[in-house]
């Protein structure tokens, strides 16, 4: 019986020891546990800490912003509207206005233009000017046009139809208030060799270069036709030869017989350095070929001889 008693101890004991060590091996492992799932939680502060840390790194697409047009200025302020009185006075002076715009076309009717395509040949009449002109002459301000250092822009006259100013001629009206109707001048026959005078009626033979150029000059385009580059010359009254008696133009530039070489049609038979300078001291352009300077010769005497004539560039 004892025996069985001890038994039963030893059992119960051998149980209670059990159990102690399971108790011991479930709280040993739940403090595992715990203490791995603390140590989790602790890594995943840590790692949010430092993430939140670092700056957030922009896309490309963010960083690259679109570039902003400069501002547009502001619009001009409008302007004042004038006042009543301005208004009023503006509507009074309107109709004043729009006659004395109307006028003109009623009394002068239309300019007088040279139209190349007429068939009738224009006949030109003189007008004794009433008084200077309103438009001054244009005077071209170039230094190398200017005499040249110990000469004067003034001379003796060479001629009763020339002034004192180098290259120039009296007016139309001048020279018929002073009763001269003939230009003369000498020429010389390419065939005989005579040298002799000849005379030009002034009114007739400036009446024929005015009338050429008035019906020619909208053809030349600045530039001087082949009937003054090649002028037809006279006929010897010596030997009769035609196209043979050539003028005598005068070395000294300074005494050339310009109005006779005008009234000729013959301007052509200068040199271009003389008609250079007619041109410097004339104020026009000298520059260019032969052509152009002799279509500027012949507008220039023309407009000496009538300034209000039909005869500018």
């Amino acid at each position: 019986m004892n025996d069985d008693e001890e038994l039963l101890n030893n059992e119960q004991e051998i149980n209670r020891k059990r159990k102690n060590n399971q108790d011991c091996s479930s709280q040993v492992t739940t403090t595992k546990f715990s203490s791995a799932e603390e140590d989790d939680n602790d890594l995943l502060t840590l790692s949010l800490s430092f993430r939140s840390s670092r700056p957030r790194r922009l896309s490309p697409v963010v960083e690259q912003q679109p570039q902003l047009s400069p501002p547009r200025p502001p619009p001009p302020p409008p302007p004042p509207s004038p006042s009543l009185s301005m208004q009023a006075l503006l509507n009074q002076n309107t109709p004043q206005l729009t006659i004395q715009m109307a006028a003109p076309n009623s009394i002068f009717g239309s300019p007088l233009v040279p139209d190349c395509s007429q068939s009738s040949p224009y006949i030109y009449r003189h007008q004794e000017s009433a008084g200077p002109s309103s438009r001054p002459l244009r005077v071209r301000r170039n230094p190398t046009q200017a005499p040249r250092e110990g000469k004067s822009e003034t001379v003796p006259a060479p001629f009763p139809w020339a002034t004192t100013h180098r290259a120039t001629v009296h007016s139309y009206d001048y020279l018929v208030g002073k009763q001269i109707f003939t230009i003369t001048g000498e020429v010389q026959c390419k065939r005989c060799e005579r040298q002799y005078e000849m005379e030009y009626d002034l009114k007739e033979k400036f009446n024929e270069v005015a009338v050429f150029i008035f019906n020619n000059k909208c053809t030349m385009h600045d530039r001087a036709p082949s009937v003054w580059m090649n002028p037809v010359l006279p006929t010897c009254k010596s030997c009769k030869q035609e196209n043979s008696a050539k003028p005598i133009i005068s070395e000294k530039k300074k005494t050339i017989n310009w109005l006779f070489l005008l009234l000729g049609q013959m301007l052509g038979c200068c040199t271009l350095e003389q008609l250079k300078y007619f041109c410097k001291h004339t104020k026009n352009h000298r520059t260019g070929a032969k052509d152009r300077v002799l279509y500027l010769t012949y507008l220039g005497l023309c407009k000496q001889l009538d300034p209000t004539g039909p005869f500018d560039r």
